[in-house]
Order: C-alpha cells, then sequence, then structure tokens
C-alpha cells in the first residue's frame, strides 16, 4: 500500500520540526500529504517572513513547533507560541506572520467532494 504520509519515517518516532529547516529571508514548506479531504504541510519562516491574506477552501489548523507567529484571522491578531494552535476557519481571510523565526504543522481540513 503507498504511504499517504510522505517524506517522514513511518512506524517509529521522529521530531517533527527538525523536517523542516530555516532558509535567510524565506518562508519553507514541505508537503507531507495532499488527499483531496487533507493537506499537511510543514513550514519554516525567517523572521519579519509571511503569507500574505487569502483564504482556505477548508478549516485549517497551525500548530507553532518553535517561535511566535502573529495569525490574523479576519482582521483580529493572535499571538500563537510554540505548543499553541489555533483553527484558521474556512472561508475566512487569514495571514501568518512570523514574530520571532518560527515553525509550523498545518494541517487543512475540507469536506469531501460528493
Amino acid at each position: 500500500m503507498e504511504a499517504l504520509i510522505k517524506i517522514v519515517p513511518h512506524a517509529q518516532p521522529f521530531a517533527l520540526s527538525q523536517q523542516v529547516d530555516y532558509q535567510p529571508g524565506k518562508v519553507v514548506s514541505l508537503t507531507l500529504a495532499q488527499q483531496p479531504g487533507v493537506g499537511i504541510t510543514l513550514f519554516a519562516f525567517d523572521a519579519g517572513e509571511a503569507i500574505s491574506t487569502h483564504a482556505a477552501g477548508g478549516d485549517a489548523m497551525a500548530t507553532v513547533l518553535e517561535g511566535t507567529a502573529r495569525i490574523t484571522i479576519d482582521g483580529v491578531p493572535y499571538t500563537v507560541n510554540a505548543g499553541e494552535a489555533i483553527v484558521m476557519p474556512a472561508g475566512i481571510p487569514h495571514a501568518v506572520e512570523a514574530v520571532t523565526a518560527f515553525k509550523m504543522y498545518l494541517v487543512v481540513a475540507k469536506a469531501p467532494n460528493i
């Protein structure tokens, strides 16, 4: 059977934050899974880097693994620190900015197409 979650080890512990590295002046992403109902991506943001305001087709849950992010949802800014998570609801504008260099684990859940 083909693995649905790619790139990371299976059936053994591993450090999620060590799977993606910071790069100066960049936002780095690593897609672990992309299926019709779910996407899983790791991100590493250098300090001051951002993803501009956009909306997703599903609920997006960001878990900060290291550092601090400012996540703005529908115009309201939230500070999210390592070990915390926030859900960006489907269809609602949101943006992500690195207060410090930070890493996040992003899961986007979408309704199945029927």
